[in-house]
């Protein structure tokens, strides 16, 4: 697409020489004889870059550029004048103008326009492309764009919506998979913070040592390969929040600093003698339980106090199965887009499978799944069935004609008081410990249980087997 440059002078020969240069170029020309007329053209064909003569009837330079500004402050202004001065050059560049060209008619150099409306351009982009990003991620993070109409994902958002302009310490816990960034991030950019960085770290993926530097930064020499001093991340979030990911896995020594952080407000770099301040908002996450950790001497329990102010809870996607059918068309939509499908649907029989399986890997899961459905699927296919499914899923999922006798249900159980999930969780380790004690090959044990390798290793982990 051509950008549009609109020239606003009152030379004619200047104006005219700028037109045809700028069409010889590539771009899309409009010219006015002076301000008023080319904030009117700018107010009905708008424009990318703006070039105006300082001097002009009805309406200077300065005056049509600071009405142009207001209207769309990503537009590029160049400033020309017979006369320039440094004391017009620095009003210019107070009014919003990108550069400043001294105009002689005898020797005007229409070179210096041009390269400074291509340099201009790049600016431009640089800062549509930065508004397009902040508003998608907006967008993202948007409660309003939460996936789900179940009674539990309600409930969490009614919460987390009440909390966006507290300072309060939350901590959300999680499956993995489940969104909690999402929800960090929805947080953050429902509340007044929203202008302000929104900086993320996942503990469990880097060492001990660079995540206190991440958080906190480090002097210059405080470590080898430190060779310039560094912001943490709470410098860098300063006024924003910063999200903890995988708070169970942060080290005694990390947890003491942190600790020391929310109660005091300040902190030290790595290497570093001087206290410094900044005031952020701390979301942590966890798929631990924290408390056990805390029993286990793995977490401070001063710090677990100081991080349970407001607990959240996200449920897995097992337990709110009535989402499954938007979110399934929430991701056809979304890689239809990336990947230049056409596909509409999902048919039933599919569509059954996906409601009747355990989703170890929650909402990413299901997400991986439907993109690898519509990257395979035939280009001209518009509705995705079970045989465009990944191998596997319908694996985990018992066969009607092989009943399967669990031993722990029989006409004469009690089901007053029972614990679903514990009986459940109680059959699955049963199965699998037995499957476990006729090979200790997880290849064969998949093939005997009929179960995804994937999903056994998952299982195998869940149970501590």
């Amino acid at each position: 697409m051509k950008e549009t440059i609109l020239i606003m002078d009152d030379d004619e020969g200047i104006r005219n020489s700028l037109l045809v240069m700028f069409e010889r170029e590539g771009f899309n020309v409009l010219s006015a004889q002076n301000g008023k007329q080319g904030v009117d053209i700018f107010e009905k064909e708008s424009a990318d870059v703006v070039i105006a003569d300082l001097n002009m009837p009805e309406m200077d330079g300065l005056s049509a550029a600071k009405k142009i500004l207001q209207k769309n402050p990503g537009t590029i202004v160049i400033m020309l004048t017979v006369q320039p001065t440094i004391k017009t050059a620095v009003q210019a560049m107070k009014e919003g103008a990108f550069d400043y060209i001294a105009k002689d008619a005898n020797t005007f150099d229409f070179e210096e326009v041009l390269i400074s409306v291509k340099k201009g351009l790049k600016e431009k982009k640089i800062y549509d492309q930065n508004i397009y990003l902040r508003e998608e991620l907006k967008k993202k993070s948007d409660f309003s764009h939460i996936i789900g109409k179940s009674v539990k994902i309600k409930k969490v958002i009614e919460s987390i919506e009440k909390l966006a302009d507290t300072d309060s310490t939350v901590l959300i816990y999680g499956e993995s998979g489940t969104g909690k960034e999402l929800f960090a991030q929805a947080l953050h950019y429902s509340g007044r913070r929203s202008e302000f960085p929104f900086v993320a770290i996942n503990c469990s993926a880097i060492t001990e040592t660079l995540v206190e530097s991440e958080l906190f930064g480090h002097e210059k020499g405080a470590f080898t390969g430190a060779d310039n001093p560094k912001k943490g991340l709470f410098e860098v979030a300063d006024g924003g929040t910063v999200f903890l990911d995988e708070i169970g896995e942060m080290s005694l020594s990390v947890q003491s600093k942190l600790l020391r952080f929310l109660e005091e407000k300040n902190f030290r770099r790595v290497g570093g003698t001087k206290d410094l301040k900044t005031n952020v908002r701390v979301v942590v996450a966890t798929n631990k339980n924290l408390e056990s950790l805390v029993e286990e001497k793995k977490f401070r329990e001063d710090l677990f106090y100081r991080l349970n102010v407001i607990p959240v809870d996200l449920p897995p996607l097992r337990e709110r199965l009535e989402d499954i059918p938007l979110l399934v068309m929430h991701f056809i939509e979304k890689y239809n887009k990336i990947l230049h499908k056409r596909i509409k649907t999902i048919d039933d029989s599919a569509l059954n499978l996906f409601l009747k399986y355990s989703w170890p890997g929650n909402v990413r899961e299901l997400e991986n799944f439907i993109e690898r459905s519509i990257t395979l699927v035939e280009e001209a296919k518009e509705v995705i069935s079970i045989k465009d499914l990944p191998a596997g899923l319908n694996t985990e999922i018992p066969s009607s004609t092989q009943p399967c006798d669990t031993g722990l249900i029989s006409g004469d159980m009690d089901f007053h008081d029972i614990d679903f999930k514990k009986v459940v969780d109680e059959f699955e380790k049963k199965i699998i410990m037995k499957a476990l004690s006729k090979t200790k090959k997880k290849k064969n044990v998949a093939s005997i249980l009929n179960l995804n390798p994937r999903i056994l290793r998952y299982l195998i982990k869940k149970h501590g087997l």
